[in-house]
């Protein structure tokens, strides 16, 4: 006890964590109920905590000061177990009674079946099997429906449509029993918040990106008593790129401050400082590193509103930087690899800070936590900033045409928004309108099927972005042509272009060879007009 009231008092003097290490515990069964302790404890310490076992020395204790006697705690032992097993035996009816009604239920379906078909000593074998099982569950009465429609699948009878209805009924439910909840579908949805573009005045300053995000997280702070702001460099220095510049002294250290090296930790915080009701907005320095962090986000924060049933909400906003510039651990762009492990969260990939900020004031609009990956090469760039920065949002889940065009859909996000104008704007000299759209977020994905709109005029697609082969342009490919239909427009294959398999290369030099450049889109465009078309694109560089 003493020692947890000095660690107590040392962590809330001097905001440091403490670690208390307790080797003399008893530890009554192994790490899960499935396992046993006895198979990895010597003798000697299985004997040691026996005689040491803390519910042991309690009742002595009582018992040495005359607070009860061995009689009287013998009758509260017992009071105790049977109140438990009398709330074990009710929570296990609770559940398995409507499982049994529903088991019967089949199994009168299945009863009438058998009096009315040629298939009456296959239906009775199901049935049996079926009424058999002793602790009935849902999935093996869908099986028992299954073989069933199977038998009657040329018979046009009662029977085969109230299987039909059960198997229905069936996957519904199960669908809102286990797949509902990932994501907020209350007022505090994300999606809910309403868009408001930014404004802009005829004399709209130009500034640098980090300085137009440095006011948009001024504004933020200023609005949002509970917003919290932290991360590696994010107080002292204002973060590595500037955009929380001298907000530590104007809020206070509580307010921004500086973490230590630990991804995993800073992920951590953020989660249980959203838990009790804050709004944090935790810095992830570089998207390379947010691999540090991932077993904390996917398992605690993305599963958390999900397994809880919506019980609980952490709106965690967590903030990186990634995509083209140079080196081998600040350039990477692995989003394939995060998407597929942080379903639950939404996934941001804004072009510029006026995107990035418009994302943030979302996120901050609603209750659902999200991540936001900067572009780390636009902090310099110029841009015009919004009369309305405070209070301008961006939807998530709706792409934005940057360059209309018939010939082909060219779909990307993030840094090579830029690039892959560029490369449009040469296109267009050579005939070739290409219509560029920017997704904006990958999580949630183009949800009112802009892309395949697209797809339809045009006719032939390209996927670009910096992730490897294989990686989120196939995602965004599945999505549109599978999810969106967008198959069934296509008059050529369509196309992807990706980083290298590796990670990028040093220099100026070693970025162009291992991400997608302006050179590489439109050589891949210009072939695949050319296939259309040869005698108006003939390959003219082979």
């Amino acid at each position: 006890v003493e020692t947890y009231r000095q660690a107590t008092a040392t962590a809330r003097a001097e905001h440091v964590p403490a670690i208390i290490h307790v080797i003399e515990a008893t530890q009554p069964q192994g790490h899960s109920t499935s396992g046993s302790h006895e198979r990895y404890k010597s003798t000697e310490r299985l004997e040691w905590e026996r005689d040491n076992d803390c519910l042991l020395h309690m009742r002595r204790w009582i018992v040495e000061r005359k607070l009860a006697t061995n009689s009287a705690l013998d009758r509260l032992e017992k009071s105790a177990n049977e109140e438990v097993e009398q709330a074990r035996i009710q929570a296990w009816q609770a559940y398995i009674n409507p499982v049994r009604e529903e088991q019967r239920a089949l199994a009168e379906i299945l009863t009438e079946a058998c009096g009315s078909t040629a298939h009456s000593e296959e239906l009775a074998r199901i049935r049996q099997k079926l009424v058999r099982i002793p602790v009935p569950n849902r999935r093996s009465m869908l099986g028992a429906v299954r073989d069933a429609l199977i038998l009657l699948r040329q018979e046009d009878s009662t029977c085969r449509r109230q299987l039909v209805a059960v198997k229905r009924r069936m996957e519904s439910e199960g669908r809102t029993r286990y797949n509902t909840h990932l994501h907020d579908d209350s007022a505090g949805s994300a999606l809910r918040v309403a868009q408001e573009k930014p404004i802009y005045d005829n004399d709209s300053p130009l500034i640098n990106g980090f300085d137009l995000l440095n006011q948009a997280f001024d504004a933020m702070l200023a609005r949002e008593k509970r917003l919290i702001a932290f991360g590696e460099d994010v107080g002292y220095l204002g973060d590595v790129n500037q955009g929380f510049a001298t907000l530590q002294s104007k809020y206070g250290r509580l307010r921004v401050s500086d973490t230590g090296i630990r991804e995993a930790t800073i992920i951590g915080q953020a989660i249980g400082l959203a838990l009790r009701g804050l709004r944090p907005l935790a810095e992830i320095q570089y998207l390379d590193y947010l691999l540090y962090a991932l077993q904390i986000i996917s398992d605690d924060l993305a599963s958390l509103h999900w397994r809880t049933r919506g019980g609980q909400k952490a709106p965690v906003i967590i903030r990186t930087r990634g995509h083209r510039l140079e080196g081998i651990w600040h350039s990477g762009s692995p989003m394939a690899g995060i998407v597929n492990l942080v379903r639950g969260l939404h996934v941001l990939v804004p072009r510029n800070m006026t995107q990035a900020a418009g994302f943030y004031n979302t996120l901050l609009k609603s209750e659902e936590p999200g991540l936001v990956v900067e572009v780390l090469n636009g902090y310099r760039l110029k841009e015009r900033l919004p009369r309305n920065l405070d209070t301008m949002t961006v939807p998530l889940g709706v792409p934005e045409i940057l360059r209309p065009g018939e010939a082909v859909t060219l779909v990307t996000y993030g840094a090579l928004c830029r690039i892959a104008l560029e490369a449009a704007e040469l296109l267009s000299k050579v005939g070739i309108e290409v219509e560029v759209i920017d997704v904006q977020s990958l999580l949630p994905f183009d949800r009112h099927g802009l892309i395949v709109e697209s797809l339809k005029k045009s006719g032939h697609i390209v996927f670009v972005d910096e992730d490897v082969p294989g990686g989120a342009t196939a995602y965004m490919m599945q999505e549109v042509l599978e999810k969106q239909g967008g198959f069934w427009h296509l008059d050529s294959e369509p196309r992807t272009l990706t980083a290298q398999a590796h990670r990028p290369a040093y220099g100026s030099d070693g970025d162009y060879w291992s991400k997608p450049n302006v050179e590489q889109i439109f050589e891949l465009i210009y072939e695949l007009m050319n296939e259309v078309d040869p005698a108006s694109y003939p390959i003219y560089y082979e």
